[in-house]
């Protein structure tokens, strides 16, 4: 068996980095081997904080358009298309396109424009994952016997990501999600209604079903039936709380699985030394996410295209619209050719015996599907 079937990740995840140059819109065009045309588009301002320049995404399965803001932040709370002092889904910037290698940036209309994407002397990260062009496949639960619920999934089995969109019924219920595997990382929000972020996360304890995160925040893990006390399966996955699952709330789920030498899901335990805990992905990574599960703790990220020299000191926070923190010096983590190792010493990065769980996708894989190994960084 090969050990990957994703020579090229490019064709899967990237990241774009772009300056803001306050036209109506700028095309924002990626740089990998491989053209990509996105379907999920995560973006952040690096240089100022505040209202207006919190994590937001879009996706293709919710739509993007120029008319309508259909931002969502990871950062926030809020229903879909506001946030800060946002009044109304029409003040419009965010992403408005998706472009066959890239995507189109939108300035908007009002001073407190909901997203801030195209600002002059602000500099942005995009990071973009491929699920299936924006074609969707409808299942009808009652017609199918998969799910007790309908729901409409956009999945790329190759690349182990699927974008779910369904309509709560306050009553527990199993939800399809169209990856043919059983997914690792469940990562839910309600689009017409403020609340929280939640996360399902194999690796988080021993028993993940059990317990949730909330990306939204730095809360520790917290045991609550919230799944159903019930594993997701290669056909669906379980929900019944109102969070995940409340009458008529429209929810979206960003489903991932693990592929071998493309994507790693897991956990490791911090030493507190700068000489810190090595994990081991099968890759290169181009962007880590972690967080302490034990204790409450940020959701730091890290990535190959604002650090393109090992090691990595551009520091950005899931939870927070705050600005990218360059540690200098001071190396966060190092970004090798099969994983990431931790150079901060202690701290809810790489605590003495505390546990952290991460999210990880490939800048190349560690060995190539010929059994070639990929340069060391």
């Amino acid at each position: 068996m090969a050990y990957t079937t994703i020579d090229d990740p490019s064709a899967q995840f990237q990241t774009a980095l772009w300056s803001g140059d306050d036209a109506t819109t700028q095309n924002i065009t990626n740089d990998g081997n491989s053209d990509l045309q996105p379907d999920w588009v995560w973006v952040k301002c690096r240089n100022t904080a505040g209202n207006g320049f919190d994590h937001t995404v879009w996706d293709t399965s919710r739509g993007v358009s120029n008319s309508v803001n259909t931002g969502l932040s990871p950062s926030q709370s809020d229903s879909e298309g506001l946030g800060d002092n946002v009044t109304t889904t029409a003040q419009l910037g965010g992403v408005s396109a998706m472009l066959s290698d890239g995507f189109t940036v939108r300035e908007g209309t009002a001073d407190n424009d909901s997203r801030y994407v195209n600002e002059n002397s602000r500099t942005y990260v995009g990071w973009q994952w491929k699920a299936n062009g924006g074609t969707t496949t409808t299942n009808d639960a009652s017609s199918t016997s998969v799910g007790s619920i309908d729901s409409v999934y956009q999945a790329n089995t190759t690349a182990g990501f699927s974008i779910v969109t369904y309509t709560g019924t306050g009553s527990t219920a199993t939800v399809a999600h169209g990856l043919g595997v059983v997914p690792d990382v469940l990562l839910f929000k309600k689009r017409n209604a403020v609340d929280n972020w939640y996360m399902y996360h194999s690796a988080n304890t021993s028993a993940p079903e059990t317990d949730y995160l909330v990306l939204d925040t730095t809360d520790a893990t917290t045991d609550f039936n919230i799944w159903n006390d019930t594993s997701p399966t290669s056909t669906v996955f379980s929900i019944s709380n109102a969070g995940v699952h409340a009458d008529g709330k429209t929810m979206v789920c960003y489903a991932f699985a693990e592929k071998q030498g493309y994507s790693k899901f897991g956990k490791y335990t911090g030493n507190g030394l700068a000489d810190g805990a090595f994990v081991y992905t099968g890759f290169k990574p181009a962007w880590v996410m972690t967080k302490e599960t034990g204790a409450t703790g940020a959701w730091y990220m890290h990535d190959t295209k604002r650090d393109p020299s090992n090691g990595a000191t551009h520091q950005l926070i899931a939870n927070t619209n705050e600005v990218e923190y360059d540690t200098g010096s001071d190396v966060n983590i190092d970004i090798l050719s099969n994983g990431f190792k931790q150079r901060y010493a202690g701290g809810s990065q790489n605590g003495d015996g505390d546990t952290h769980i991460y999210m990880a996708f490939a800048e190349s894989p560690f060995v190539s599907s010929k059994g070639v190994p990929t340069t060391a960084r």
